[in-house]
């Protein structure tokens, strides 16, 4: 096969597939099982500590004595010295792949698709050139608000298109372009009127938009008039760009998780130029779509460098719907090792912002705090329609069967049923229960705390002196989470299903546990005195009177009136985190005695028994404040 012969991109990434980057590198270098990676000696320079790594599931190798990255393919060429088209040639063969056949006029369109690439170059470096003259002067304005330095701009390739209508054609003309190679790259428009062509971007800070081998092939354009009808404009389909198959910032993000390939970074999927830019520049492997949903091709470029990519989404609702489609779309591809997770932002917030306004900690923080696919997928669900009815229930129910017969991987089909179906469970756990509180019953048990359901206040002498001594009895630290929890219905989202499955770790409060997390699923918007309106309609009035009056005694910081609103939610989340955990462990020890289960030995006991009664007493004494600051 002659050497100017090219491969397209199903190829190469098909033979990328189907071979193990740890088997082919493994007969050069000797590799040893490392976590997730190999590790061993740099084969590019003499190192007496293995600073080289492969990573199978990103598909690439990393040495960090000599700086080198890539794939099975640069592998062969740097250490074998092949050319690119011997070394494909080489793992085709091992692949068992059949080479595609010469075809002239398959040579003449790549030839072809060269010579548009070289404009590309060109017409980079001209955008470049523009953004450091005058006539760039409001678009480094733009960036200088936008917090990105100029030391920044060539990394990232940007530029500044003129308002001229034939200011990039002219230039290139008279570099030899000739104006149908240009319309047919996306960079000039050809009138359909029959007129003379001219630039598409016009006006626009501009980014250059790279293939997955960092060939540009088309470009992005922001307006600089906000009275631009398109604030945002990508260039057109051509020979050189397919919107559905190519993802903006993919080749720097390679670049970042091969440096990174210690960690357990996944890739990050953002919606915007700016918000790629912010990520890499805060180390961040992240890349976007054309401005469209994922696109199944561009799932599966996602999934060739991360197992569980992350889609970071606006917490707001526009961005739940957002998010809610990716699922819709990518449901049906999830197979074992490859899922996505979710990063859902604070409403009114991107990663753009958040590195700008609280720095690069903040940004990495932020997307490292994810929910995986069926944690959302069972909130879009259950978000659907209130949940008030038993028909409503039965349609959730039917819901997320459907859902889960959606992924065409049967096994993975499966378990998706079991746990969908444990989480609709875990909503509706007590309801017998909460229908005998209504009801009258239950005793009193020793030390008054109350065995059972208890009676409903004022409906005989004996279940309200019962209900008054249940009141006595509220945890401080339960009731300042209840109290909290009502003050700032929002905080309790996160945590909705272990609120459901162990309320506010007080038996007096599980009644009003389930009704917070009936009205959060119910899909009304009540903010608290709407929840404290239904509260008191629903006989919850007295028993709100007295979690207020034991919240008081709590010394909880998330309560005092001064404490700014992320730092109270932060401080609830460890609270609550801390008497679930006293919940498990006493589930595990109850567990370890039984005769059914031998789940621990004595030593593990023992361990387990003094977390639990140190968590215990430091909700009793109050230290657990003093804990959740200091952790």
């Amino acid at each position: 096969m002659s050497e100017d012969v090219r491969f397209d991109d199903r190829f190469l990434e098909e033979l990328k597939a189907r071979l193990r980057p740890s088997d082919v590198i493994g007969r050069t270098v000797k590799l040893k099982r490392q976590g997730r990676e190999y590790v061993g000696l740099s084969p590019f320079s003499k190192e007496r500590s293995p600073s080289f790594f492969v990573n199978d599931d990103k598909g690439f190798f990393h040495d960090f004595s000599s700086g080198k990255h890539g794939d099975i393919i640069s592998f062969l060429q740097e250490t074998e010295r092949l050319s690119f088209v011997e070394a494909v040639q080489r793992l085709a063969g091992e692949a068992g792949m059949q080479l595609p056949a010469e075809d002239p006029q398959a040579a003449e369109r790549e030839a072809r698709k060269q010579g548009l690439t070289d404009w590309m170059d060109l017409a980079q470096k001209w955008f470049a050139a523009n953004l450091r003259r005058s006539v760039g002067k409001a678009a480094r304005e733009y960036l200088e608000k936008r917090g990105l330095p100029e030391d920044q701009w060539e990394r990232f390739g940007l530029g500044y298109a003129p308002n001229d209508r034939e200011g990039l054609k002219n230039a290139l003309i008279q570099r030899g372009a000739k104006p149908g190679d240009l319309v047919e790259a996306g960079m000039l428009i050809s009138p359909d009127s029959g007129g003379a062509p001219y630039d598409r971007f016009r006006d626009r800070l501009m980014f250059p938009i790279l293939d997955a081998r960092g060939r540009i092939v088309s470009f992005g354009g922001r307006a600089m008039n906000p009275d631009d009808r398109a604030k945002y404009l990508n260039g057109p389909e051509s020979p050189l760009f397919h919107k559905g198959a190519t993802l903006y910032g993919l080749p720097e993000a390679r670049r970042i998780l091969g440096a990174e390939s210690r960690g357990e970074q996944g890739i990050i999927v953002v919606e915007g130029y700016m918000d790629v830019i912010a990520c890499q520049r805060a180390g961040l492997p992240a890349v976007a779509p054309m401005g469209t949903a994922l696109t199944e091709e561009q799932m599966e470029r996602l999934w060739r460098v991360s197992a569980e990519p992350v889609l970071c989404f606006d917490g707001d609702a526009a961005g739940l719907r957002a998010a809610y489609r990716s699922i819709e779309r990518s449901l049906p591809l999830l197979k074992s090792g490859r899922s996505f997770r979710f990063a859902l932002l604070d409403a009114g917030q991107d990663p753009d912002d958040i590195l700008r306004d609280k720095g690069a900690p903040a940004l990495r923080h932020a997307l490292s705090e994810t929910r995986p696919f069926i944690e959302v997928l069972f909130r879009r669900e259950a978000e659907a329609e209130p949940l008030d009815t038993p028909e409503r229930k039965a349609g959730l129910k039917g819901r997320l069967r459907q859902a889960a017969s959606a992924i065409q991987d049967k096994d993975l089909a499966e378990q998706y049923r079991r746990d969908l179906f444990e989480r609709f469970d875990a909503l509706f756990p007590r309801q017998q229960q909460q229908q005998t509180f209504q009801q009258g019953g239950g005793r009193p048990g020793p030390g008054g705390r109350w065995r059972g359901p208890p009676p409903k206040l004022g409906q005989t002498a004996e279940g309200a002196q019962a209900m008054q001594a249940l009141f006595r009895s509220i945890e401080p630290v339960a009731a300042a989470l209840a109290h909290g929890a009502v003050d700032d219905p929002e905080r309790m989202d996160d945590h909705l299903e272990a609120i459901a499955r162990h309320g506010f770790g007080d038996p007096a409060l599980d009644g009003l546990a389930q009704e917070l997390v009936r009205l959060r699923f119910s899909g009304q918007s009540l903010d608290s005195a709407a929840i404290r309106r239904h509260l008191a309609h629903s006989g919850h009035d007295a028993l709100m009177h007295e979690v207020e009056k034991a919240a008081a005694k709590s010394g909880a910081p998330f309560l005092a009136a001064d404490k700014p609103l992320g730092e109270a939610r932060i401080r609830w989340s460890q609270a609550f985190d801390a008497l679930t955990r006293v919940a498990a462990l006493e589930q595990a020890l109850a567990s370890a005695k039984s005769d059914a289960h031998k789940a621990f030995d004595n030593s593990a006991f023992t361990l387990v028994k003094a977390e639990r009664d140190a968590l215990r007493r430091a909700i009793k004494t109050g230290t657990i404040w003093e804990d959740a600051a200091s952790s």
